[in-house]
């Protein structure tokens, strides 16, 4: 069986929303949305607590650790109607800087 894919997004928001509510918002819409894309086994959602929650600063303000069934299954997540709406659309109105990586889960 092919090894899993664990795919870590690191998100900044952009700096109005850089908040508690902003982060929440996003990070509701991501478990609303990622587990029900083809190849998706897990999703885990961070929310950064530094600088604290209530407080806008330079920081990286979500995280998503999405683990893939394989590197086979990339594509079909990546091409997904609903991640497309989710990273193009509604992502692409909260974030200003976005940083991903994909590691073999060994």
């Amino acid at each position: 069986m092919p090894a899993a894919i664990d795919r870590i997004v690191l998100l900044t928001l952009h700096p109005p929303l850089a908040n508690a509510e902003g982060r929440a918002a996003v990070a509701a819409e991501a478990r609303r949305v990622l587990p029900k894309v083809p190849g998706v086994v897990d999703v885990r959602i961070g929310v950064a607590d530094d600088p604290p929650p209530d407080k806008p600063g330079p920081s990286w303000d979500v995280s998503l650790l999405i683990r893939i069934e394989s590197a086979d299954a990339l594509p079909a997540y990546q091409a997904d109607k609903a991640h497309r709406v989710f990273v193009d659309a509604f992502l692409a109105e909260r974030v200003e800087f976005r940083k991903a990586w994909n590691f073999t889960a060994t």
